[in-house]
């Protein structure tokens, strides 16, 4: 088996993805044999078990064996015609043993006593070869086991029993919808994952989780025929980690503002998205070059979401304040030194950050993580104060923690399980705040909508971001639509620059489906929560040729 297959789109609009193909961890299979069931967990644990004795015959003192079976279904459409339908698994094993005081991996295909007893022994072996360079043994903090327990995500439909024919019909009335209303182009896409994990370990844990993700996007795009001049608009769904419902529409909570339909809540009506979206995408044709300057951005959770992830969730990773992390995307400013200081003002004192593995529906939520330890919430900015970062159990001694706060994850078995972000989010305002109001408060300003290109250094630092949508504020009002827009800032001044939030019941979350970090490279999912937000003085930039 292969460790990694890819899928080229040729071409398929994935919207504000930024990548150049999607990650296919496993080889093809049909439709029918995504649902026949593998090994049951009492199979499992009897292999897990050989693994365990077979390393700790060989000399290890820790050991943590991942059974893992990695499903997914992929659809992409253009117009009226399928472009490809994806079904992948990926099963196998991965060990990572400790040896010597120092990690040693290994992983196969082979789910067999001998193939497992092997590569344990294989584990072992490298754990020994890499010991003769390690100047310092792994600390490893102590995680009582949980005994035999399973957790699943609260799915009310798996996307996986939904007939494909069902699915295609959805995004075929989403293309239709947008080109009816005026779209030249369109593509829409689905993405299905279930990750079925066992998780056995010598802390005398043996976890075994079914975790769900969905996510449905489409790009449509309108062309003045007279000038050759087009424009994009993605679609505003969130990446969920929640099953087929999400996608019936049937009990989205709509969330309306100045300017109409910006978002959903917890269900997704993806053809009613799509005819906004034509509607939009043609007004974005004849809408205002901005005027650069200083402006008070009202920021709406579909696209601080992203500006979350790059000047938070990554900086506040610990392998990359530690330098661990660098040649992928760069290490951090958010440095100990400012942790320990006790009074590092990242942001306002409006800004609080947490970061949750618990939050329901979101990417990143699971029972347990890669390493056995319980899903938590915890503090990273506190009333503007950076109070702690992101780490696993290898590394939280070098913050004093005693125990990891489970944010270790590998995106496949044949990965070695390393320092994942969790969902990192910003806290809602406690006072009574709808969207409406805070644009009342707003003299000269531009409201944003939706994720677009956006740039960050390699400390994470100093940053441009783009959107979908841009309406400017005039005395407390949308005036009109407006084009060219993107802002500029360094994260420490942004953040400061945060003056009003909206209440819980603005409250949404905003997804990254394939987040990559690491060498050889791997992908996680995350979501990152907030409510609409306001910052004042934010420089903004014209993107365009002309104003």
């Amino acid at each position: 088996m292969r460790r990694r297959d890819f899928l080229q789109l040729s071409g398929a609009g994935i919207g504000g993805l930024m990548l150049s193909s999607i990650p296919v961890l496993g080889n093809p299979i049909s439709v029918e044999q995504l649902l026949e069931p593998r090994a049951d967990a009492a199979t499992k644990k009897r292999l897990a078990d050989i693994a365990l004795n077979a390393a700790r015959s060989k000399g290890a003192t820790y050991t943590d064996v991942r059974i893992g079976r990695y499903l997914q279904q992929y659809l992409f459409t253009r117009e009226q015609k399928v472009q490809n339908v994806v079904n992948a698994e990926s099963y196998g094993v991965g060990i990572r043993v400790l040896a010597n005081g120092t990690w040693g991996f290994a992983a196969t295909s082979t789910l067999t006593p001998d193939g497992i007893a092997r590569c344990a022994e294989t584990a072992v072996a490298i754990a020994k070869a890499n010991a003769r360079l390690q100047t310092e043994p792994v600390q490893l903090a102590p995680q009582k086991g949980v005994g035999e327990v399973t957790w699943k995500t609260p799915i009310q439909k798996n996307a996986f029993e939904i007939p494909v024919g069902q699915k295609i019909d959805l995004l075929m009335k989403v293309n239709k919808a947008a080109m009816d209303n005026g779209a030249a182009f369109v593509t829409s896409n689905l993405f299905f994952v279930n990750e079925q994990k066992y998780l056995a370990s010598s802390d005398g844990s043996y976890i075994d989780q079914d975790i769900h993700r969905v996510w449905p996007t489409f790009t449509a795009s309108a062309v003045d025929r007279t000038t050759g001049k087009f424009k994009t608009r993605d679609a505003l769904s969130s990446p969920m980690g929640m099953g087929y419902e999400y996608l019936d529409g049937l009990a989205s909570e709509k969330i309306q503002a100045p300017g109409g339909l910006v978002g959903y809540r917890n269900a997704y009506d993806m053809v009613e998205d799509a005819t906004l979206a034509a509607k939009q995408v043609k007004q974005k044709l004849t809408a205002k070059s901005v005027q650069p300057g200083k402006y008070d951005l009202v920021l709406d959770p579909n696209h601080l979401g992203l500006t979350i992830h790059e000047s938070v969730g990554h900086p506040l990773e610990l392998d990359r304040v530690l330098g661990y992390e660098a040649n992928y995307a760069g290490t951090s400013f958010a440095t100990l030194d400012k942790w320990k200081a006790k009074n590092f003002n990242y942001g306002s004192k409006l800004v609080n950050i947490v970061a949750d593995k618990t939050q329901p529906y979101t990417l990143g939520t699971v029972g347990y993580d890669d390493e056995g330890v319980p899903a938590k919430q915890w503090d990273l900015i506190k009333d503007g104060v950076l109070v702690n970062y992101q780490a696993i159990r290898d590394q939280v001694h070098i913050i004093g923690e005693k125990e990891s706060q489970g944010c270790c994850y590998a995106d496949n078995w044949s990965s070695v399980q390393f320092q994942r972000m969790p969902n990192v989010s910003l806290k809602a305002g406690t006072e009574k705040r709808s969207v409406f109001d805070m644009i009342k408060g707003v003299e000269k300003g531009i409201y944003i909508i939706g994720r677009g290109s956006y740039s960050i250094d390699q400390q994470r630092y100093n940053f441009q971001f783009g959107g979908q949508l841009f309406y400017e504020i005039k005395n407390g009002e949308l005036v009109g639509m407006l084009d060219d827009v993107a802002y500029q800032s360094n994260t420490q001044e942004f953040w400061n620059s945060c003056a009003q939030l909206c209440d819980q019941d603005d409250y949404r979350t905003f997804g990254s489906f394939f987040d990559g970090k690491g060498q050889p490279a791997q992908v996680s999912a995350v979501s990152h929560g907030s409510p609409t937000t306001r910052f004042n003085g934010v420089n903004v930039i014209n993107t365009g040729r002309k104003i």
